[in-house]
């Protein structure tokens, strides 16, 4: 399977860049997610490398071949839209043998072996004679993944299958795309803006932002180590704290959260915060070496029924995620951890790369 390598892709309309000069690889035989907000340029990328735009600079190759200027059909790609693109007055697995028949390289036999494996891992024996237009949009959504799949083309393109679909569905599509993961090893590129579904299903994730790539990490990385605050924000729910230090005396600065001053890398100028993710919070009941006091302001429960405390310290305010049981009282007094350890500073919104100690 070919990688996929973008070199400097732009896309405007008008004066307004929906991609704006990108360039990066997406590794052969791994998924990568195209992670963002609506509007940050996640399907106008796409649609360049499955050729339905052309960009208006750069080039995109798969693996040595440049396909800048071919036409989707000359690409060999499969794709998936949000809204199942489907043969109406066929059925399920005509829908999905079709495809499979143009390529005279393929006998009957082998249509019929790769349709029925499809139906199979999508449970959809059931169905295979009924007809799309009797079918609700989850199993639309379950046939289009599956005649992508079933061609085998090098490279496979989603973008936001779950969006229309119900629980159930979504969580079926998700199952099944991972068990073919494990079967067949594609270039695939996912476009979503649920996190949960880019950490569950990315070899790789791509965030982007006003129409560029702000990172691009493996999943653990890319929430355990965001290169912006904006990647902080961006991932988790709810994303990081950032705290703004209480004072700052030339390196030494002093934060409400923390019990001693922090020593920053020497020469370090502009506007610093801590970002730390509210379930590295620790909270306690009793004060340690390590603790600071804080004040309850309001406490709620998270789906999967971790309590999520919204907390104040001096003038500092941040939430902090906990273990399942009885929170404590709203105004209660309890004293909080932020281990530097899983603390991340950021410098004018960016990652400060060298590392922050304690002062003295």
């Amino acid at each position: 399977m070919p990688d996929i390598r973008l070199s400097h892709i732009t896309r405007s309309f008008g004066a307004f860049k929906a991609v704006d000069d990108i360039t990066t690889v997406f590794p052969e035989g791994t998924v990568t997610c195209l992670l963002g907000p609506s509007g940050c340029g996640k399907t106008t990328l796409m649609r360049m490398i499955a050729g339905l735009e052309t960009p208006t600079t750069g080039s995109i190759n798969f693996g040595d071949r440049d396909v800048t200027q071919l036409a989707a059909g000359q690409r060999d790609v499969a794709m998936v839209f949000q809204y199942p693109v489907m043969y109406s007055t066929c059925s399920v697995i005509e829908n999905i043998e079709l495809p499979l028949r143009r390529d005279r390289s393929l006998s009957a036999a082998e249509c019929r072996r790769r349709a029925d494996e499809v139906l199979e891992v999508l449970q959809l024996g059931a169905d295979r004679h009924a007809h799309i237009r009797d079918l609700d949009i989850g199993t639309r959504q379950k046939v289009a993944v599956g005649r992508a799949i079933a061609r085998r083309c090098d490279v496979i393109l989603f973008d936001e299958p779950t969006t229309n679909v119900e629980v159930h569905a979504k969580l079926a599509l998700i199952r099944a795309f991972k068990e073919f993961r494990a079967r067949l090893r594609q270039t695939v590129i996912y476009v979503t803006h649920d996190q949960t579904e880019a950490m569950t299903l990315a070899d790789q994730i791509a965030l982007m932002q006003s129409g560029r790539i702000s990172q691009c990490a493996a999943p653990h990385v890319m929430y355990d180590k965001p290169e912006s605050r904006f990647g902080g924000w961006f991932l988790g729910n709810p994303g990081m704290n950032f705290l703004a230090p209480r004072n700052r005396e030339g390196a030494t600065l002093r934060f409400d959260v923390l019990p001693g001053a922090l020593a920053l890398p020497a020469a370090t100028t502009g506007e610093v915060s801590l970002g730390i993710r509210p379930e590295h919070v620790d909270v306690l009941p009793a004060p340690t070496a390590e603790t600071v006091p804080a004040r309850i302001l309001r406490s709620s429960i998270t789906i999967g029924g971790q309590n999520l405390l919204s907390l104040v310290v001096g003038e500092t305010r941040l939430k902090a995620k906990t273990a399942p049981g009885i929170p404590p009282e709203d105004g209660a007094t309890v004293f909080v951890r932020c281990p530097l350890e899983h603390a991340v500073f950021f410098v004018d919104g960016l990652r400060l790369p060298e590392a922050v100690q304690r002062a003295g």
